[in-house]
């Protein structure tokens, strides 16, 4: 039977926002990365044209082959007579040369190089087609559930469409994962023999704003119109955001200092229940004892809104009796946080204590009890 308790947080009072913050952009998520809190969602899962932003894919297929020593830093790959044709944004890189696959990340980030993306795709797959197939086959395991890839680039094709939630998934990756890698984002100028005078700077407007920006990557075509990732970090808070859809470069760079206060400003972060806290008790089936209390394994840290009103609750859910033995620190539930303004977080539940299987004695009381109960219930009736 699942056992229901509804919770309210006591002295912990929160509020919608002191402004709901609407977004000029025609798609967005906004993450919380440390609390793992979604502050803003906003068509966050339409598959849409990403642009450039789809390298981030790329380089995370290029990170995983690091990681595995598949390839170093130092490799070489050789530049094919199709990435040498390829057009917009590039390192002006020239067939049969062999730059490194450091030079290649870094062609990638800041000069937001499509010859650089073939280059890798080739490097480690053979073509692009295949590296494309392999894109797809890795977005699926990582649970980017509204993407699809036809090439390494995000030079428009139909079949090139990534969602601001898999964007934000990704970049959550690229930064959690890989942090070895993830400072070649915060780059602000690359040039690659000389050869990029006009387009050595790194697109990322929030770079040397002062707000704590650190990466990710900008991207603009006709069709997708203008969009970033971003993230920043201030006070030990780091924050990821998606923006698409924006009609200039001067309104993504707006929007994205707008929507880096805000996430920054109007909430705060709270440890709300340290680790070993009992929230509830849950019944204890043939137990020496009959209740085991249930605790959060580890601290309880929430993300509030900063204006106090109305408060926090919380239903705990587990399925009970608990049949003994029961294990201390064994999961037994879940508590549902509900927080004005943010979506529900779910905290795993476990056992305070252990409760050995009790002996024959317990076993006895537990039938009398059950057999008590059935007859008055033949009375009753």
């Amino acid at each position: 039977m699942i056992r229901l308790a509804a919770l309210l947080l006591i002295g912990l009072l929160a509020s919608l926002p002191a402004r709901a913050f609407e977004t000029r952009a025609g798609a967005a998520w906004v993450y919380d990365v440390t609390t793992g809190t979604v502050l803003l969602a906003k068509n966050a899962d339409t598959m849409l044209p990403p642009a450039s932003m789809s390298k981030l894919m790329t380089l995370n297929m290029l990170f995983e082959a690091l990681r595995d020593g598949r390839v170093s830093l130092d490799d070489t790959f050789t530049v094919s007579k199709r990435a040498q044709a390829m057009g917009g944004s590039t390192m002006f890189l020239t067939e049969g040369e062999r730059p490194t696959v450091e030079e290649l990340i870094k062609g990638i980030i800041v000069n937001s190089g499509n010859d650089a993306c073939v280059v890798v795709a080739e490097g480690l797959a053979g073509t692009e087609e295949e590296f494309a197939r392999k894109m797809n086959d890795r977005a699926k395991a990582l649970g980017m559930e509204h993407s699809t890839f036809a090439n390494s680039s995000g030079w428009p094709h139909p079949n090139q469409r990534m969602s601001t939630h898999d964007l934000g998934i990704l970049a959550v990756r690229l930064i959690t994962e890989f942090p070895e890698y993830y400072g070649y984002f915060s780059l602000t100028e690359f040039e690659h023999d000389g050869r990029a005078p006009d387009n050595r700077f790194n697109r990322n407007p929030l770079l040397g704003m002062g707000i704590g920006a650190d990466g990710l990557k900008t991207g603009h075509t006709e069709e997708a119109g203008f969009g970033i990732v971003g993230s920043a970090v201030q006070s030990g808070r780091r924050i990821v955001f998606v923006l698409t859809g924006m009609t200039s470069a001067q309104e993504r760079a707006q929007e994205s200092e707008r929507i880096a206060n805000w996430a920054f400003r109007e909430f705060v972060q709270k440890t709300v229940a340290p680790a070993g806290t009992r929230v509830a008790d849950a019944d204890v089936w043939l137990g020496q004892n009959a209740l085991v209390g249930l605790v959060v394994a580890e601290d309880l840290t929430l993300l509030l809104p900063s204006v106090v009103q109305e408060k926090v609750t919380a239903t705990v859910r587990y399925t009970g009796p608990v049949l003994a033995p029961v294990e201390v620190g064994q999961k037994l539930g879940e508590m549902v946080v509900e927080v004005p303004g943010v979506e529900p977080i779910t905290v795993p539940l476990v056992a305070e204590n252990a409760v050995p299987r009790g002996g024959f004695v317990t076993h006895l009381r537990t039938a009398f009890g059950v057999l008590s109960k059935r007859v008055m219930a033949e009375v009753g009736s």
